[in-house]
């Protein structure tokens, strides 16, 4: 099979959806399945259907219509704050949507009244982390304005934190969400029924919260397909954290200085980079590189050490393995990592523990 590759174990990733859904489901939490890292990859996505997940959660329309196309049959929820100018395609494709703009949700308004479609919302409340999100003074008068658009059914509200400013999602971030649930039930004379309190960097805050309040969904990607929690990037016990393997190969395979000589400028990566000099190390090359995988978020499980990358190489120092030419490297990834192989046209996908007799496609 060509090289670079990605190794994908279904039955590791069923192993941790079943799991997961099982361990949530204790203190009365839905999971959504978030696919945006699988770049909504049809067998995957359906052992997380097969093994219980309802809602199918991606940031990219195309993941989506992909899905939907090779017959996954889930309802599906688009993660990221719907483009003004894909308000069409939204309604045509998607059961559920996030949303923060008025002018967006008029707009979504407009196409599920021309298409006789009814299109579910969830508005996202600003909690401190400073990526999407509805500032919690600012709620009535989205609600009250929402409630108004015809062809639209507000299901719910949410919040996401952790991915872009960092902010933990604690008991205290998680009673707020709950406390604007129970006011705007109550001043609007509605139930809502998802309460979406964020992502895989919820583990701590449910395992150690007795009260949940109304927080009943969250979005989970990073631990279904990494067995991480995504605050610390700690390990949850009995997940597998090795349902994907990136194999790369060597291509050279020398004994050459440890530090580079000549005069140093920028290099590709637009860094003046600085080596320490260690004598003579042997080296080996990998055919693969930044191009290919976000390279500061792999770890090779041989004994060696990435000295760097450019774009199509990695460059490893390789004395306590001596690799030759032609053997491989296999690595785990993070998210990021994981994000940038999977959705790489140069890097093959390989399916493995498959069993089409179980498959849902």
């Amino acid at each position: 099979m060509s090289l670079p590759r990605i190794d994908i174990d279904l039955r590791k990733i069923a192993h941790n959806v079943k799991q997961l859904k099982r361990l949530y489901r204790t203190k009365g939490i839905y999971v959504t399945g978030v696919t945006k890292v699988i770049g909504g990859n049809p067998i995957i996505a359906a052992v997380l259907v097969k093994n219980g997940i309802e809602i199918l959660a991606d940031s990219r329309l195309e993941n989506i219509i992909k899905m939907r196309r090779k017959g996954i049959s889930a309802q599906y929820l688009l993660l990221r704050t719907p483009s003004l100018s894909l308000a069409e395609k939204v309604v045509n494709h998607t059961d559920i949507s996030l949303n923060t703009e008025l002018t967006v949700l008029k707009e979504l308004s407009k196409y599920a009244l021309r298409n006789h479609i009814v299109h579910k919302i969830i508005l996202m409340v600003e909690l401190g982390d400073l990526r999407e999100g509805i500032m919690p003074l600012e709620m009535d008068n989205i609600v009250k304005e929402v409630l108004e658009l015809k062809g639209l059914l507000l299901i719910g509200i949410g919040t996401n934190l952790t991915c872009f400013g960092g902010i933990k999602p604690d008991t205290d971030k998680m009673n707020e969400l709950s406390l604007i649930t129970i006011h705007l039930e109550k001043k609007f004379n509605i139930i809502l029924t998802i309460i979406s309190g964020g992502n895989s960097a919820n583990f701590f805050w449910f395992k150690t919260s007795k009260n949940l309040g109304r927080v009943n969904n969250l979005r989970i990607g990073e631990s279904i397909f990494l067995g991480t929690e995504s605050l610390c990037r700690s390990a949850i016990l009995g997940l597998f954290g090795d349902a994907f393997t990136l194999v790369a190969e060597v291509i050279e395979s020398k004994i050459k200085p440890s530090q580079p000589y000549g005069v140093v400028y920028q290099n590709v990566n637009g860094k003046i980079p600085k080596f320490k000099d260690d004598g003579l190390m042997r080296r080996a090359i990998l055919a693969i590189g930044q191009q290919d995988v976000a390279v500061a978020g792999i770890t090779p499980r041989q004994n060696v050490f990435v000295l760097g990358a450019s774009s199509d190489h990695i460059v490893i120092d390789n004395t306590k393995s001596n690799l030759r030419v032609g053997d491989i490297v296999e690595f785990d990834l993070n998210y990021n990592a994981l994000l940038g192989a999977l959705n790489s046209s140069y890097i093959t996908k390989n399916i493995i523990n498959f069993n089409e007799r179980e498959s849902v496609l």
